[in-house]
């Protein structure tokens, strides 16, 4: 443990933090301002940029206690999904000005950010296969670190994490682990495991008692062997008739609960576990957004992560009163269905909040599911609805879809059950970075037998597809993007009809036909009829099964340009590319998606215009061809 030499409060500006190496100088009333100051930081750079506020304001004291206690030169310190690494980052010498920007630190761990960073991670639960990974190493070689892994109580609930887990305790290769409590994960956490911390949470006071008590009796000889004398008396008879933690159970020293504001209890448990000879459990309490009183009070997840807002009045900035997001269109649209139809479910993975699902799971408690970060489980579990005759809606990211694609083959497509996805963030997210891509979801759904893919490019197309999901058998698919819908778009009435594609403008040649891809053909639309260029521009409002009439009266034209920019070249690129093949098609073939790229962290916009994918960019291209 460290000794600070000085009674003397030290305080620190933590634009001259080069490294952690001061924090064992500091005294324990010297750490308490620094993490408040870390604190102000923290919600200063939030309100500016964005990121994951109230996680980061919940672990301050647990990372200086870290960094203290530990060398992460040579230890190894792993966040799980990494994005409550705000102050392990100040503290290794990272600015966060920029956060999550393209000139800015990454809003999760990155390795070649700082050798202090030994892993990366965006998704949830990976943190502990991870460590088990580095601690096999260690002692595969004859090294010796300590290896680190700092978990949430909502990413411990996942499958992945009780692989893990189950895979540590029976091997003789030590992992910590730090369970971070704060009853919240994102939002309160769900299942039988949030109500097992809640239990051994209630068990700090004794656990105090017994810290003082022990105290007390060791200042006299009689004293101390008085206490080793009750203490086993008191084993014995626990053994017999106390139940152990899950912890113990599994094979795992379990340490616990330790206040996670305490730096020195914080130093004391940790020491405790570095001297275990097996894997350890620090079970530590927190409070999620502490030291801000609106993450304070939060109960439903709001400030988990944030756009910029005032710090003062707790308002999000740049608002667009005008506008309405994606993921609020579908809310508003499911909030009609559901009072119309009772046949109806929602299945949420921990993302409530995120698709602005609070006031559907206010109103229909019993027909609504918040699963937790299990995405595996919330699939399956819908599949077993379906076959039961309840039409499920599942409200999912693209990001975290891809974690339960075996779940979409094996119980879902192959039976051809009749569930409606709702894939929100469906291609570029931004400021989160490649870890948060909603890019790969459709080349494996558009590869998978049974499956329906759409994606709308209009309000009007979203309730259509909705309600035609209802009406169809079988999976289907409606992708939409991290947006705001625009307003005053050059939007046709059309009478929808499955399957079929939607010609926006014609060309009197048959030079160039330009098929595209979700809200983004609205713009390239826009450009196409001011320039009144002679181009035919084609909504491909189903991807999945195409329009084969349609594609096949596009085969006259000279050059057919594919543009989807909401995902990689091998999605419906690849797809269209693939029946034009078939096809016979002898003209040329133009395609504009993502390239096979990581996209790393920037604002939409930018990302877009790098990979040149605006629809002034396309346009540009497309005016060559004429």
């Amino acid at each position: 443990m460290a000794k600070p030499s000085s009674k003397r409060i030290i305080d620190i500006d933590i634009r001259d933090i080069k490294g952690p190496e001061f924090l064992k100088e500091l005294n324990y009333r010297s750490l308490d301002l620094l993490s408040e100051k870390i604190r102000r930081e923290i919600i200063d750079k939030t309100s500016k940029y964005g990121g994951h506020l109230s996680s980061n304001l919940g672990v301050v004291e647990i990372t200086i206690a870290l960094h203290r206690m530990f060398n992460f030169k040579h230890d190894k310190l792993i966040f799980d999904v990494g994005h409550q690494s705000y102050t392990h980052k100040i503290l290794t010498g990272r600015s966060l000005e920029y956060l999550r920007n393209r000139n800015g630190v990454s809003g999760f761990q990155k390795i070649c950010e700082s050798y202090y960073d030994c892993f990366e991670a965006g998704h949830s639960s990976t943190s502990l296969s991870a460590a088990q990974g580095f601690a096999l190493n260690r002692d595969a070689r004859g090294e010796k670190y300590d290896v680190v892994a700092v978990i949430g109580d909502g990413s411990i609930v996942n499958g992945l994490a009780f692989e893990a887990l189950n895979n540590i305790s029976h091997n003789n290769n030590k992992v910590i682990i730090i369970l971070n409590d704060n009853e919240m994960s994102i939002s309160r956490p769900t299942g039988g495991m949030g109500r097992f911390f809640a239990k051994i949470s209630t068990a700090s006071g004794y656990t105090n008692f017994k810290i003082s008590y022990r105290r007390f009796m060791f200042k006299t000889r009689m004293g101390q062997a008085l206490y080793n004398f009750t203490s086993r008396i008191k084993n014995a008879i626990k053994q017999k008739l106390v139940p152990t933690t899950y912890f113990d159970d599994m094979g795992f020293q379990y340490i616990g609960c330790i206040d996670g504001h305490n730096i020195k209890a914080l130093e004391k448990a940790i020491a405790r576990a570095k001297r275990t000879p097996k894997s350890v459990v620090l079970h530590v309490a927190t409070v999620k957004g502490k030291g801000y009183r609106y993450a304070e009070n939060d109960t439903t997840g709001y400030w988990h992560g944030v756009t910029p807002f005032e710090i003062e009045s707790g308002k999000p900035k740049n608002l667009h009163p005008e506008e309405l997001s994606w993921s609020h269109l579908f809310s508003d649209l499911l909030t009609a269905l559901m009072a119309e139809r009772n046949d109806l479910v929602i299945i949420s993975p921990a993302t409530v909040k995120g698709s602005g699902l609070e006031d559907l799971f206010s109103t229909y408690p019993k027909r609504t599911f918040d699963v937790g970060i299990a995405e595996g489980h919330a699939l399956t579990l819908a599949s077993g609805l379906a076959v039961a005759g309840t039409h499920p809606i599942v409200s999912i990211y693209s990001t975290f879809m891809q974690r339960a694609f075996d779940q979409i083959i094996h119980d879902i497509a192959r039976m051809n059950l009749s569930i409606t996805f709702l894939v929100d963030r469906s291609g570029l997210v931004g400021l989160d970075g490649e870890t948060h891509q909603g890019i790969y979801d459709e080349s494996f759904l558009l590869s998978t037998p049974n499956t329906v893919v759409t994606m709308p490019s209009s309000d009007k197309e979203a309730k259509y597809l909705l309600n035609e999901s209802l009406k169809q058998h079988g999976p289907f698919f409606i992708r939409y993007p991290r947006d705001l819908l625009k307003k005053n778009h050059l939007i046709q009435e059309e009478n929808h009809q499955f399957g079929k594609w939607i010609m926006e403008c014609v060309a009197n040649s048959k030079r160039v036909a330009v098929i595209a891809v979700g809200q983004l053909l609205r713009s390239l639309k826009e450009l196409i009829i001011k320039a009144d260029l002679d181009v035919t521009l084609v909504n491909a409002l189903f991807l999945k099964p195409h329009d084969h009439e349609m594609l096949s009266s596009l085969s006259e034209y000279e050059t057919i340009v594919i543009y989807d920019a909401y995902a990689t070249e091998f999605g419906f690129v690849s797809y269209l590319k693939t029946k034009l093949c078939e096809m016979s098609y002898k003209g040329q073939i133009m395609s504009f998606a993502i390239p096979d790229v990581f996209v790393t962290q920037a604002k939409i916009s930018e990302q877009l215009e790098e990979l040149g994918l605006l629809p002034k960019q396309v346009f540009e291209e497309i005016k060559k061809l004429l």
